[in-house]
């Protein structure tokens, strides 16, 4: 066994509810003066009134930043820090989706540092310590609660990455009730892109671990056992609590087996074309599997009964291509798009796409199998 270290998120909370406790946790870390990152649709739908009580509760007071939007530029995270200098917060809680949770990372780590934005883009960039911290997830995709990972969009559309130790909360609190009613292709979309996170990481060429390996086919057992009822049922708070915690371990599971191919050509779509970090993976997906089958056949025929209970083949290529297959059927029963096309990208902007992919080499040195330009070109055909 090649030598491997694993690291997640020290705390926490797995509980209906559980968001009342924040102002007591916060209260416990040395906290007086809290920052609520979060975006305008949490607030308007009064998920975060929960929070916001639990906070008056303990005694402490709370500022708010409410501009999250999906994936958050660089000037969108200067303003938050600069809110929350001019505030004076001492804490932060990230409180929503992905980009919620990763401006709240980068805030809290921020907020007391000498660093700027610049500095700590790239692989453990950042020096010193953050404030205390806490994330509470309002979907079941990310997993953003229990990763040192936070990204941002520079410039028009290109995504860079702050991977380090000091992202980590405190706290991690995974309430159900907070993503009940959660509509069905967000619920879709961010399952999905739950999912990618633990086939990555089970495929993963560099650091793939027995540890990854087992929370990702834990995930999978419970992201692919749920997703059709939490589509169906968005009340069902059994499902929806195991869909989020389906998340958390593959979040957990790509933090140290790191995800690839399919992230890197999802990114370029989000920059460009504003599709959702979910469904840009759902897009892709089927047909990475496909094109990574030479080096990854016998994983991906592994874990394809543990998504799809009821697939079964004669021959491990049988079942990794099915894999495909069903994912690409999986997204179009619950209502997803399955071709680029549908999203609005065209033939001629596929080479822009492929070059941006292949910027992503933090991403594409983990994938089973070398992609080449001329590869991404073809992955994105046969999506389109």
């Amino acid at each position: 066994m090649q030598p491997f270290r694993f690291q997640t998120t020290k705390s926490v909370i797995v509980e209906p509810g559980g968001a009342k406790q924040l102002g007591a946790l916060m209260a416990e870390l040395g906290c007086r003066n809290v920052l609520l990152v979060t975006d305008p649709g949490i607030m308007s739908a009064g998920l975060a009134d929960t929070a916001l009580a639990s906070f008056a509760g303990a005694g402490l007071a709370v500022s708010l930043f409410t501009e999250v939007e999906a994936d958050p530029p660089e000037a969108l995270i200067l303003k938050a820090v600069a809110h929350a200098t001019e505030n004076q917060v001492d804490g932060v809680v990230g409180f929503g989706g992905g980009s919620s949770m990763d401006v709240a990372k980068l805030v809290a780590f921020l907020l007391g540092s000498a660093q700027s934005l610049e500095e700590i883009y790239g692989i453990d960039m950042c020096r010193g310590e953050r404030a205390p911290l806490a994330l509470v997830p309002t979907t079941a995709g990310t997993g953003s609660e229990v990763t040192p990972i936070a990204i941002v969009t520079t410039g028009a559309s290109e995504k860079k990455g702050v991977v380090a130790r000091q992202l980590l909360p405190d706290w991690a609190v995974l309430d159900a009730d907070l993503t009940l009613g959660l509509p069905t292709k967000i619920t879709a979309a961010t399952g999905i892109d739950a999912m990618v996170h633990a086939i990555e990481a089970y495929t993963s060429k560099i650091k793939k671990n027995p540890i990854s390996d087992c929370l990702a086919i834990k995930a999978l057992s419970l992201l692919g056992g749920n997703i059709r009822v939490a589509c169906r049922d968005g009340g069902n708070r059994e499902a929806r609590g195991n869909m989020l915690v389906g998340s958390m371990l593959a979040g957990m599971a790509f933090t140290n087996a790191p995800v690839a191919a399919v992230h890197a050509l999802a990114y370029p779509l989000g920059g460009h074309f504003h599709v959702s970090h979910g469904l840009s993976n759902s897009l892709v997906l089927p047909h990475v599997i496909r094109f990574n089958m030479p080096s990854a056949r016998d994983a991906y025929a592994t874990l394809a009964p543990i998504i799809f209970e009821d697939l079964t083949a004669a021959s491990a290529g049988d079942a990794a291509s099915e894999m495909a297959t069903r994912f690409a059927d999986l997204a179009d029963d619950l209502g997803l798009e399955t071709q680029l096309r549908q999203v609005g990208v065209s033939e001629n902007q596929i080479p822009m796409l492929a070059e941006d992919a292949m910027r992503q080499t933090r991403l594409l040195v983990n994938n089973p199998r070398e992609v080449s330009y001329e590869d991404a070109v073809e992955i994105y055909g046969q999506a389109l």
